[in-house]
Order: structure tokens, then sequence, then C-alpha cells
């Protein structure tokens, strides 16, 4: 049986911050492919509240201890709320810079990549930084011949997700919402997880 290990890189919502359940997306996935008869290794090394830039710099001393013996190594990266919020009337990091950070990730490991995009937050205006920024590593990722997952029109047209972030801090769902994630996402990453690298 081939050894595969996955590696789930990114921010709060990788880690499943507000999830009672301490699951989180994550931790549903996995249990996917359990079930599905991909007995997978998976690590959650998800940061609350990092940007891609800050991702990006930690993929290297995080990722190769976990995945360098596996006979099929596996990486899903996930960011992008931090990036698009404002402190002082400027954005963490420029929409530029988020995508540079996609890039850097690409180029320095060299083993099968998925990007989980963005979801939407409780705030109008970062929804539109948002927007574009999903838009943009959508692009970056097609260009690089990666496989994206988009969360941010799924997420800004569900009553659910609305009303789990709103009634919490404007970012983060609870148990349902992170349920939702995890039936958007899963059936790509099976997917993906099946495929030979």
């Amino acid at each position: 049986m081939t050894d595969q290990r996955v590696c789930f890189v990114g921010d709060s919502y990788v880690a499943g911050v507000g999830d009672p359940t301490a699951l989180g997306w994550v931790g549903r996935v996995a249990a996917a492919a359990v079930s599905a008869g991909l007995p997978t290794t998976s690590y959650n090394l998800g940061v609350r509240g990092q940007t891609g830039p800050e991702i990006a710099a930690r993929i290297l001393t995080e990722v190769p201890p976990r995945l360098d013996a596996a006979g099929d190594p596996r990486l899903v990266v996930s960011f992008g709320a931090n990036d698009t919020v404002e402190v002082d009337g400027r954005r963490r990091t420029t929409l530029a810079d988020s995508v540079a950070a996609l890039e850097r990730i690409r180029g320095s490991i060299s083993v099968p990549l998925l990007v989980v995009g963005p979801p939407a937050v409780g705030d109008l205006l970062q929804n539109q930084r948002l927007a574009q920024l999903d838009a943009a590593l959508h692009g970056a990722a097609i260009r690089r011949g990666v496989p994206y997952v988009g969360l941010f029109a799924r997420t800004s047209d569900s009553q659910l997700w609305r009303h789990e972030v709103v009634g919490s801090d404007g970012y983060h769902p609870g148990a349902d919402g992170y349920d939702l994630l995890a039936r958007i996402v899963a059936p790509d990453i099976l997917r993906w997880l099946r495929s030979t690298s």
C-alpha cells in the first residue's frame, strides 16, 4: 500500500478556529478520505492570523519533515482572508504579494499541490477584496497547472454560511459552517488523492 501523506497548510480556516468539534474542514476531509478507502496520514498546519507570504515563508521548514519519506506526498494550501484585512487603512498584503506567495510555494515544493481558495467573510468591503484575490489566486493556479477549489462564490451565496459567520466573529463559522466547507472541497480533494502524482 502506498504511503500517502498530506500536509494541509494555511490560516485559521485550515486550523478550524471556531469549530466546537475541533475538526474544521480539514478533519472532516481527512475522515472522508479514510471512509472512502484512502488511508492517508494528514497533518494540519494551520496558523491563525497568517497571510499568504507568512505561510509561504514556513513551507520549507514544516512540510519536508512530514513528507520526505512518503511514497505519495501531497500538499494542500489555503490562505487569503488575512491578506485582505485592512490595518490603519492599508491591506496587510498586496494582491501581487499574495499571488507571489502562491508562486513561491509552487516553486519551492516539488510535490503535487492543490489550492483551496478563501471563503467569504461578514464584511462587504472585505468581500470585494476577497473576490479579487480569489480570482487572482485561481488564475495563478491555472497558469501553473495546479488544481484550485474555490470557496468564495459558494460561501457568498450560502445563507447558512452567512448565518454562521455573522453569528460568530465575522470570520469563523461553527460546526455547520465547517461542515459546509468540507462538503464543498471534499469531492475535489478525494478525486485528487486518488489520482496518480
